[in-house]
């Protein structure tokens, strides 16, 4: 499959999800992985887990706190879960946590997308100050036309408000949006929003959601700008 097919043709914007997608979540932990210690894989693993259900949980109950502070909350019970890694680490895991390494091939493609034309952007979970420190730390600040946070709406995704963002912030409609994550929960509501959504399956994850498709299945970034 080419990139032209995996784009259709009324297609006027490229929106990313941020954390999983352009960004890797488990680099802040590996940066430090001697001093984690044996643990270290499955101590990312619970600090992500704990991160999404927190939010999920809040905006089902109706509530909202900023990503950040559900950054720490979820790191604080992977400390719970794992005592043997030295809390001293806490302020040094989340500073990493503030500049997590972009995938390789991210700025390229961006600038792929934006050579055809395409408007790129970001809508995450993720509050302002998170998401201005990754961008730019990963120094991508010119390849992306928007980058939007639900903080904006107070709800995190899947709910529609927050996907609503996109078209109120680049005037196009769900149909000439393309959306792109890493997480099939979060292609889930895309689809149901009416994006057409790229699952980025990196890890090979068995599909979910059967009743919400995504358009595509790629493994990197790269396959958008492929010729």
């Amino acid at each position: 499959m080419t990139s032209h097919s995996l784009i259709p043709a009324p297609t006027k914007a490229v929106i990313f999800d941020a954390y999983g997608t352009l960004f890797d979540v488990h680099s802040a932990v590996s940066r430090h992985m001697a001093q984690v210690g044996p643990d270290a894989a499955r101590f990312s693993e619970v600090w992500r887990t704990k991160q999404l259900e927190y939010s999920w949980v809040l905006s089902l109950a109706g509530r909202y706190e900023p990503f950040w502070t559900l950054t720490e909350q979820a790191l604080d019970y992977a400390f719970a879960r794992f005592p043997d890694v030295d809390r001293f680490l806490r302020p040094l895991l989340l500073d990493a946590y503030r500049t997590l390494d972009a995938y390789p091939e991210v700025r390229r493609t961006l600038q792929g997308l934006q050579s055809r034309g395409l408007r790129t952007g970001i809508l995450s979970n993720g509050d302002p100050g998170m998401l201005n420190a990754a961008v730019s730390s990963a120094s991508l600040s010119n390849d992306l036309d928007v980058v939007l946070s639900v903080d904006a709406v107070q709800i995190f995704k899947t709910s529609p408000r927050s996907y609503d963002l996109v078209l109120q912030a680049l005037s196009v409609a769900a149909s000439e949006v393309v959306f792109m994550s890493s997480n099939r929960w979060d292609i889930a509501g895309a689809a149901a929003f009416g994006f057409t959504p790229i699952w980025v399956n990196r890890l090979g994850l068995p599909d979910e959601y059967a009743e919400l498709p995504p358009s595509s299945v790629i493994a990197s970034l790269d396959e958008l700008v492929m010729t």
